[in-house]
Order: C-alpha cells, then structure tokens, then sequence
C-alpha cells in the first residue's frame, strides 16, 4: 500500500473562528464531551485535563466492554476517539460499530477529534484505506511532522516534533484537507468538517509513556521505532511546544458549531 497525501486541488482552507465572534456561550462551554476508550486502564490523558480545565465534564465510555454510544451529540460538547492496540481493519464487532458511529458527529456536523487509532477509524469511515507500512515499519517514540498550508491557517505554532505509538496508517480520505504531513506516514493530521484525525498522540503524559514503553517494551525492536531512552530525551525537548499547540488546538476546536446552529443564530 502507497499512503497517498495529496491535498485536493479545490481544498478550502476553514479558519477558526476568533474568540470573540465563535466562542461558545456559557451553557454549551458545560455540556460534557464524549470520551470513548479502548481498553480498562486507558484514560484520556493531557486531553482530558485540557477539557476539565476548559470547564467540560468527561462522559467516559468504552464499547469494548459494553458501553453504548449516544444516538445524537445534542448533549455534548464534542466527541473524542481515542488510541488503543486493535487495528480499525479487526473484525471484533466494537471496531465496527464505532466506525459506523463516528457517521453520527459527521451528519450532525458535530466536533469530533480521532487519535491514532480514532483518526484511523475515522478515515475508514471517510472511505480511506487503513494498512501497516509497506516495509513493515512502525513510529513509535518521537518523529517529526510538517503542516501544510491549511494547517497553519487553521491552528499555528505546530509543534516541530510529536509522540506517536503505532505501526499502520491511512491514506487521505478523498475531500479531506491535509493538516500536517510525515516521513514514513505521510498523513499525519487530516480534517473533514468539523472533524479532525490526528496519527499521533498528543494525549500522552509522562506516566502514560513509561507505561507504554514498559509493557509494550517489545514494539520497541520494530522497524524505524525509537529506543526507550530516546522517548524520555524526545518529551524533554518537544513536549512544551506540543501541550502549548494542544491548548490551542482544544480552544478552538470546540468553538465550531453545526452550519445548522449558525444558521438559526443568524436569523
């Protein structure tokens, strides 16, 4: 497979709107955020403290072990998809299920944010293909990404480098904007609407990383994946300039608005 990232030559570059005119009122900035978890002891990480701090309650699910999901986002503020160690091409009925769910936000022209493994879902649920690295390379530790042109007129300040964990990626879903570009994984950061994919995790704490690289120690031998030691040294010199994009990111991501709700305000 051959990750394509070409930009689409009639792409529209969406900026965010400026805290004056777009922020949400009072009553919205309190409606929780869906928060949808792969495994037991996964939590949403710096993501999750953003969003608390942002004064959101976290309405945590995790349809691996039972959870449903809303029929509607009328009672959220967002929805966020997380990462864990399935693949979005696993038969198990929750990964079906959640990618056909992410359909819900998309029509309901909600935010929704996918990472890693949720940005991956979200692509096959745009119609894009999800597969390993050709070569059977994997990113796992600290890599460096380009934004586009449409990415630093969305969000600007990305960082120059950022954790990822994971061994397939996706191609650009057809229509998608291109937010920010890699090596080895070409797309890294895509939006469609109001919904944003992101292959790398910019969730991940400092706990969350000795976990990881402690009791998935083994993916460290995988091709093109970082030694322990270099992760730790990584989040010393990137992980400001990540957590400061992420603030920024998260403030206005959650600012947008179904065209529905906007055109009702405008009337």
């Amino acid at each position: 497979m051959s990750f394509q990232s070409k930009v689409p030559a009639a792409a529209t570059i969406l900026r965010f709107p400026d805290a004056a005119a777009g922020a949400p009122s009072t009553a919205a900035s309190r409606l929780p955020v869906l928060i949808v978890l792969h495994q037991e002891t996964s939590t949403p990480g710096r993501v999750g403290n953003a969003l608390r701090a942002l004064g959101h309650r976290l309405d945590v699910r995790r349809p691996r072990f039972g959870d449903s999901l809303p029929e509607t986002l009328d009672d959220h503020a967002g929805a966020v998809v997380f990462g864990g160690p399935m693949s979005a091409n696993d038969p198990d009925d929750f990964v079906r299920r959640e990618i056909d769910w992410i359909s819900v936000p998309l029509r309901e022209q909600r935010p929704f944010l996918g990472i890693c493994l949720g940005a991956q879902m979200l692509a096959m649920q745009l119609g894009a293909r999800v597969a390993p690295h050709p070569e059977g390379r994997a990113e796992i530790g600290y890599y460096p990404i380009r934004p586009t042109a449409a990415g630093l007129a969305l969000c600007p300040d990305w960082p120059g480098q950022v954790y990822h964990w994971h061994r397939e990626g996706f191609e650009l879903p057809h229509g998608a904007e291109l937010l920010a570009e890699g090596g080895d994984f070409p797309v890294q950061a895509f939006r469609s609407g109001h919904a944003f994919g992101f292959q790398f995790h910019p969730d991940v704490t400092c706990a969350m990383m000795h976990r990881w690289t402690t009791r998935g120690h083994e993916r460290l031998e995988l091709p093109g994946a970082r030694p322990r030691h270099h992760h730790f040294e990584g989040r010393a010199l990137h992980d400001a300039a990540e957590r400061a994009w992420l603030k920024h990111f998260l403030d206005d991501w959650l600012t947008r608005m179904p065209l529905s709700v906007m055109s009702e305000a405008a009337e």
